[in-house]
């Protein structure tokens, strides 16, 4: 459900060919397994160049040992690639028996009181409506959708617009619009490479979750081992799993 939101337009006005385009805006969530970090680095080429250089030997600073392969871990950086959706096509089709009711008072009364409320109102013909079949309140939008049993009723009460329920002491004007629900027939992806981030594979569980960040964070962001200034890192230590989120790269 969308919330209405009113708004003013400056400008010219556009071809009648594009008022339906939808622009699409990434918000991915990808899975990361466990023994992985994500580094995203400030400049693309400086991320070009790790994954170019592939296996990465990381000083753990130990101190001075005898043994130091002890002290270093080898990764493998690998480029980050996510699926973004190229087209996307959506069926909207309006119910004949449902309405909208927004513009809903916030009033100190539970869900379904607020809904027995709403059907009482609506189930009446005085009111314009007629037994009330199903009801559903959207959490995302503070929405109610009623359906009737009856074809006809929907379609006169969105013609009147508005109307004023009676809701415990006092009355309030809501809004009554079209029902519409949707699917989507079509949905294409193509693969696209984060210019920015790297995967490290490979990560063996030989430090603290702080302290093993902190060592890729020093290794990574020194220019004598392939690497530069480090926007952000996020680790996933062995055993256990992690989700990145990926948005849109407006830098």
């Amino acid at each position: 459900a969308l919330p209405e939101k009113k708004m003013i337009f400056k400008g010219l006005t556009v071809n009648k060919e594009d008022m339906n385009k939808l622009m699409l805006t990434p918000l991915i969530h990808y899975p990361l397994p466990g023994g992985s970090a994500l580094i995203t680095f400030e400049e693309a080429k400086v991320a070009q160049r790790v994954i170019e250089m592939g296996e990465h030997t990381v000083e753990l600073g130990c101190g001075d040992l005898e043994e130091l392969d002890q002290c270093r871990v080898r990764v493998q950086a690998v480029p980050m690639d996510i699926l973004l959706p190229s087209a996307l096509e959506i069926r909207l089709t309006q119910s004949s028996r449902s309405i909208l009711v927004s513009d809903l008072p916030k009033l100190d009364i539970s869900k379904e009181a607020l809904l027995d409320k709403l059907e009482l109102f609506f189930s009446k013909t005085k009111n314009g409506g007629s037994e009330v079949e199903s009801r559903e309140f959207l959490e995302d939008s503070h929405q109610v959708v009623l359906t009737f049993t009856q074809d006809g009723v929907a379609e006169q009460l969105i013609e009147r617009g508005h109307t004023q329920v009676p809701i415990g002491k006092g009355k309030y004007k809501v809004k009554i619009s079209p029902c519409m629900s949707g699917d989507i027939p079509n949905l294409q992806l193509q693969p696209s490479r984060c210019p920015r981030t790297v995967q490290l594979l490979g990560i063996p569980d030989v430090l603290s979750e702080e302290s093993m960040r902190d060592a890729l964070e020093i290794h990574f962001q020194k220019a004598s081992r392939g690497g530069g200034e480090v926007d952000a890192l996020a680790y996933v230590p062995a055993g256990r799993t992690g989700v990145a989120v990926f948005v849109e790269d407006t830098g």
